[in-house]
């Protein structure tokens, strides 16, 4: 009695993402009648022009964000974890990460409009590295929590400055998981929509934006085939942030050894 609702929790919601993945590889261009096995929708993308524009922004909103992410929200898990601890600071650094979409995309919308900041590209890099900032803090910090803090001790302790510290004993030790935040970073950056619908410019969307603009009109093989792939770089993008768990666990484990 009590695996049937697992399955069909499973069943809710896996087949609709396994239709869409099988229906792009549909020769017809019904999205809903099978007519045979083709790939041919699928270099049909590069013939999109709205799509191939959409990737390019998207691809580059989400490696700004990397970036701006991975450095602000790494020296926001230092701060918190090493030098200033508090629960206040804390449950602020937390906020955008369990924050709905909506409220954190008007709210920026509501700045961006205060004070004239011009919608685009960047706008939205930025507004994406409100939350993503935030992720990987958390990630870095579960890592800082684990890692001895009497080898950065000894470090100062033989004549390290702080930053020769942080180079040579802080950061080798949370590489993994500022790997892990980067990735996870990029992939909340690379389908994320509420925010960039909100702080993006009309004329230069983002790809989830366009792919709603095209489903409104109804499903396209092509769409089928976009969203395969993004299933499938995300898919890819989970199982390295799981391998780069592995790996910090496996060096934390290695680092308790006597």
């Amino acid at each position: 009695m009590g695996v049937a609702p697992l399955w069909v929790l499973y069943v809710f919601l896996y087949v609709p993402i396994a239709v869409v993945i099988v229906m792009s590889f549909n020769a017809s261009d019904n999205p809903f009648l099978w007519s045979g096995f083709s790939l041919e929708w699928y270099p049909a993308l590069l013939q999109d022009a709205d799509i191939m524009g959409g990737l390019r922004t998207t691809l580059i909103v989400a490696s700004g964000t990397t970036v701006i992410s991975v450095i602000l929200g790494t020296l926001l898990a230092l701060a918190l974890e090493r030098y200033f601890p508090s629960r206040f600071l804390d449950a602020a650094a937390a906020a955008p990460a369990v924050m709905p979409d909506i409220m954190l995309a008007i709210g920026l919308l509501a700045f961006y409009t205060l004070v004239n900041f011009t919608l685009g590209a960047f706008s939205v890099i930025l507004a994406h590295s409100v939350f993503g900032i935030a992720f990987v803090a958390a990630v870095v910090r579960v890592r800082l929590a684990g890692m001895d803090s009497s080898l950065e001790e000894a470090s100062r302790d033989l004549g390290a400055s702080s930053l020769k510290t942080f180079w040579s004993v802080t950061l080798p030790g949370i590489r993994p998981a500022i790997i892990a935040g980067a990735l996870l970073a990029f992939t909340l950056s690379l389908d994320e929509f509420t925010v960039a619908f909100f702080t993006a410019s009309p004329a230069d969307p983002t790809l989830p934006i366009v792919i709603y603009s095209s489903v409104r009109f109804g499903v396209t093989p092509q769409v089928n085939a976009l969203a395969t792939l993004l299933l499938l770089v995300s898919f890819i993008a989970v199982l390295l942030i799981q391998r780069t768990s592995r790996l910090g666990d496996s060096l934390r484990r290695r680092e308790a050894r006597p």
